[in-house]
């Protein structure tokens, strides 16, 4: 039996597109999740790589040196995203309408842990979700052809650390990454008109990479970090059930490789008196080294028809931008604020429904309340203005994506995120120190 390239040869495209990043608007650019500290969300994450929070070692190991004694940072964040689809009426499946909200709610957890051994040395653990989420589609809907109807990612990286005090004002840190994937993509496949056959495929699969930075402290009151996270070839494997007509063509035994980026963030924290601290990031993402996946059986690309079936990303880097600062209320009290600007890897060229991404704009608030030495709560509230999203997978557009069946649309967007976070120090801390007037 054949089929022709625009009914079926994007079928495992996108079932693989949703394998390694089932998508919702709830992330950072691309499909990485931004959400790993709750104190560094409070201010839109200007300053993180430098520092301020255990929790800043997922952007710059070196900042653990920041953090004496044995000490433990556990993460909670609720994303309450909204991304609905309209479709124009050029689209073949029109009359089928568009979405409500596809974007599901998500608990984001991560956990940090360090050890000072000595004055110079210390030892850390981190557990983080980075990349991932999920989406949910109606059954119909006018771009069925693109669109999951249920699929799901998550990721969880392992990455053990350390970070080391050269002297007073230079340190470092390195870190090993371990990250596994476990994917799930239920679709809906057009074969001319409903009911349609449902395609499966699930998989999991495991990534390994780096992580490295410094910290500068060239002053009492300036911290200046640069923090490296190195990319990742996620190499998915699994299974692919079909049912209906297009059932002689489940099989096992199917992959792909995701290339996953490289990150750099540059932080500042300056403090300007006893009160007052500004901070700041500037971020890249090398997104464009995902490029084009091709999706494998047996060690040879998959055929559907006369195409092999490739997945043309085609992203280009993505850049944030951040400015925040911090008030010490008192002693036990600090409030954070801050604003960033996401500019998205997804421009219009790639854009399908699948990956809606655009450029965002964060506004966020949030604190941190002492209770004891040793014991700290953040809490921090953002939303995000996403930018609304023009899709045209059509042959006029030129997208990569197109291969023989036309949507046209637009998505609107936006997210409100919620953190929370415990600190706790494990080994007696020393006693405040008395209060004193600031001099500078």
């Amino acid at each position: 039996m054949e089929f022709r390239r625009g009914s079926s040869g994007l079928v495992l495209a996108a079932a693989a597109v949703a394998l390694c990043a089932a998508i919702t608007q709830a992330h950072a650019g691309g499909f990485a999740l931004r959400e790993q500290s709750s104190d560094g969300q409070g201010s839109s994450y200007a300053g993180v790589a430098a520092g301020g929070s255990l929790s800043s070692m997922f952007w710059n190991p070196a900042t653990m040196t920041q953090i004496p004694g044995i000490q433990t940072e556990i993460v909670a964040t609720g994303i309450f995203p909204y991304a609905a689809n309209t479709p124009a009426p050029t689209s073949p499946l029109f009359p089928f309408g568009g979405t409500g909200n596809t974007a599901e709610n998500a608990l984001v957890p991560s956990g940090y842990f360090s050890w000072q051994v000595n004055p110079d040395l210390w030892l850390g653990l981190s557990i983080n979700s980075p990349f991932g989420l999920s989406v949910e589609f109606p059954e119909l809907w006018a771009g069925r052809d693109y669109a999951a109807n249920k699929s799901h990612l998550k990721t969880y990286n392992f990455t053990p650390s350390f970070a080391y005090a050269l002297n007073n004002w230079i340190s470092v840190g390195f870190g090993v990454q371990v990250q596994y994937g476990d994917a799930l993509l239920n679709k809906g496949v057009s074969l001319g008109a409903p009911p349609f056959p449902d395609f499966t495929l699930s998989g999991t699969g495991w990534g390994y990479g780096v992580t490295a930075g410094v910290t500068l402290t060239p002053t009492p009151n300036t911290s200046i970090g640069l923090g490296y996270r190195s990319q990742l070839n996620q190499k998915i494997k699994g299974d692919m059930t079909l049912t209906g007509a297009l059932a002689p063509f489940s099989a096992a035994g199917v992959n792909t490789t995701l290339k996953l980026p490289d990150m750099v963030s540059l932080g500042l924290r300056q403090r300007l008196d006893a009160q007052w601290t500004l901070l700041g990031t500037v971020e890249w993402t090398n997104w464009s080294r995902i490029g084009t996946s091709t999706v494998y059986q047996g060690g040879a690309p998959v055929f559907v028809g006369p195409a092999a079936v490739t997945l043309p990303f085609q992203f280009k880097d993505g850049w944030y931008f951040a400015l925040g600062a911090e008030y010490q209320w008192n002693d036990r009290l600090t409030l954070r604020a801050g604003a960033g600007y996401e500019k998205s890897p997804i421009t219009d060229m790639v854009r399908i429904p699948l990956l809606p991404d655009n450029d965002r704009t964060w506004l966020s608030g949030g604190l941190t309340y002492k209770v004891t030495n040793a014991l700290s709560f953040d809490f921090a509230y953002s939303h995000l203005f996403v930018k609304n999203s023009n899709i045209d997978v059509s042959a006029a557009s030129g997208n990569p994506w197109f291969d023989g069946v036309t949507y046209q649309g637009n998505v609107k967007a936006h997210i409100d995120i919620v953190s929370v976070a415990l600190k706790y120090r494990f080994d007696e801390p020393p006693p405040a120190p008395r209060t004193t007037l600031y001099t500078k």
